[in-house]
């Protein structure tokens, strides 16, 4: 499932007119570690999947309410310049929201954090609540 949907949110991304969105990768505290890592462009939008919990059924079927986020990492340019992050969050939800595919419901909005701690880059987190089902 988790394969299911991070190939349909970088179709989505990819998808989107004048493709804003230059990389996309899972999570792997990619801006705590920025000088570390191999170089990647921005926009960039790294997916985070939060532990998932599963209940299964007696035919065989495991069900979850899962949750992942975004992380939309853009570059510092300014104060004034800077506010068209929340441009760049509101097309990537856009794209993600109703997002549904094999073994994953309707991707939903349920938050959105503003980095307040930032320098050269800008970190914005889109929190997303799915369903999933994987069957044995």
């Amino acid at each position: 499932m988790r394969k299911e949907i991070y190939r349909a949110i970088c179709a989505a991304l990819q998808g989107i007119d004048g493709a804003p969105v230059k990389h996309v990768d899972l999570w792997n505290h990619n801006v705590e570690f920025i000088e570390q890592e191999e170089a990647w462009d921005r926009p960039a939008v790294f997916v985070e999947f939060a532990p998932i919990e599963w209940r299964g059924d007696k035919a065989g079927s495991y069900h979850t309410n899962g949750m992942l986020r975004l992380h939309i990492v853009t570059d510092w340019v300014g104060p004034m310049e800077s506010l068209d992050v929340f441009d760049l969050c509101e097309i990537v939800r856009r794209a993600v929201v109703g997002l549904s595919g094999e073994g994953f419901g309707a991707m939903r909005l349920v938050g959105s954090d503003t980095n307040h701690n930032h320098e050269d880059i800008v970190e914005s987190i889109e929190h997303f609540a799915y369903t999933g089902e994987w069957n044995v």
